[in-house]
């Protein structure tokens, strides 16, 4: 998987979650970007990317994840494993 190709399904995933079509996700995405995402939001949204992706991140990985380009390298390390 390549970097645009995870941004491009996480777009889909931060639109769904956040109930917004017109969120674009970017590298610098982050939690300042978008006004609903809160705490809960954020359990929700690392929920339905771990179900998009068919991945599993560790709290310390979920605790460390300052943007959307952080998501998208460890998506792209767990699944090219």
């Amino acid at each position: 998987m390549t970097r645009e190709e995870a941004l491009k399904k996480l777009t889909a995933v931060f639109q769904d979650v956040f109930d917004y079509e017109k969120i674009m996700v970017t590298e610098q995405t982050s939690a300042d970007d978008i006004k609903e995402w809160d705490s809960l939001m954020h359990i929700t949204l690392i929920s339905a990317v771990e179900d998009e992706f068919k991945v599993k991140f560790s709290m310390q990985e979920i605790m460390e994840m300052k943007n959307a380009g952080e998501m998208a390298g460890l998506i792209i390390q767990k699944v090219n494993m």
